[in-house]
């Protein structure tokens, strides 16, 4: 099973696609959401993605207690403030856009309403990822699924149920591709609760291709999860964490997306196939096994007896399982030490 992005073939027989996710890290500056495009492409990775709301769209300016933010980082935070702070605003989606296909990377989208997916459309957007969050929302997916585009939809807090309600949602309003990712809505995600098996069950559970949406810190997450099997990996990614954006604490920076890049695809080639062949890289190493060796200058019509023979490296000779078929046979021709044994020398 295999599905592709803009020709970009993602699947088993591929190298993992690497998705940066620009979500917040812009900081409410156009010009560095441009360069975050730029830096990303730079570093390898397949696909920048943005988030698609306005805090209109996300909710309600209200600040009663259902409305306020309790712990980890955005702690203390008006939901309304916090998506006005992390809004990427629909007017800039265009100019992004634009510059991500001049650079070369595909670029697509979380939308969190029915206005966000009519925009993105109009953009022609390859893709729709739909976030954790939403993965309740069956009309948002109903509505995205629609436009026949594949999708990549996360999974953090989802029960197994709420997961085939949203894989059924999709499949019968349209989507023929859809990628499932595994993901710990916990930002950031301890590496202890990440609990990676479940990306190939999710896969064989729903018919799926599967991978990570990877909230722990740094890049030892993911590779590993290429290893046990995910074809896709999406990293939050910001110029500089020191900026301290809405979701700089647990994004990767320039040179660890570049590290991600790098290691994910080097597991995803050490993978290879189950057999018994011998690589060939091995070939040039084969020399250097036991073989039996002649030890002494013996005459022809010699027999052979322990020690005569050894088990030495390098490998030229007969193998050490023949070491007993040797003893008691007879030489048919002089041999001098460190000749490698061979049938064509006995009687």
């Amino acid at each position: 099973m295999s599905y592709k992005i803009r020709g970009r073939s993602i699947g088993p027989g591929y190298p993992p696609y690497i998705i940066a996710e620009l979500s917040a890290n812009h900081n409410g500056s156009l010009d560095r959401a441009l360069e975050t495009i730029d830096a990303a492409q730079r570093c390898g990775a397949d696909a920048v993605k943005l988030q698609t709301y306005t805090a209109d769209t996300m909710t309600i300016d209200c600040d009663k207690p259902d409305f306020m933010v309790k712990g980890g980082l955005w702690d203390g935070y008006k939901l309304y403030n916090l998506y006005k702070w992390a809004e990427t605003p629909f007017d800039w989606h265009q100019a992004l856009f634009e510059h991500a296909r001049k650079r070369g990377i595909t670029i697509f989208s979380t939308p969190f309403d029915e206005t966000a997916v009519d925009l993105l459309e109009t953009l022609d957007t390859p893709a729709y990822k739909i976030a954790s969050f939403e993965v309740a929302d069956l009309p948002l997916i109903r509505y995205v699924a629609s436009t026949g585009k594949p999708m990549i939809m996360s999974t953090g807090m989802a029960s197994e149920g709420e997961i085939e309600e949203a894989v059924t949602t999709a499949r019968d309003a349209g989507c023929k591709q859809l990628i499932l990712l595994h993901c710990i809505s916990s930002y950031p995600a301890p590496i202890e609760q990440t609990n990676l098996r479940q990306i190939a069950e999710l896969g064989v559970r729903f018919g799926t291709l599967a991978g990570l949406s990877d909230h722990t810190m740094g890049t030892s997450v993911s590779v590993a999860a290429v290893a046990l099997g995910a074809c896709l990996i999406e990293k939050h990614f910001t110029l500089d964490r020191a900026d301290k954006g809405p979701d700089s604490e647990f994004s990767l920076e320039p040179a660890e997306l570049e590290q991600l890049c790098r290691d994910t695809k080097n597991a995803w080639l050490a993978l290879g196939n189950a057999g018994y062949g011998r690589q060939d890289a091995e070939e040039g190493s084969k020399v250097f096994r036991r073989s039996l060796y002649f030890v002494r200058d013996l005459p022809s019509g010699h027999l052979i007896n322990e020690g005569d023979i050894k088990r030495i490296r390098p490998g030229m000779g007969l193998a050490p399982k023949h070491y007993d078929d040797l003893i008691g046979r007879r030489l048919k021709v002089a041999v001098t030490r460190g000749v490698a044994t061979s049938w064509d020398l006995l009687e």
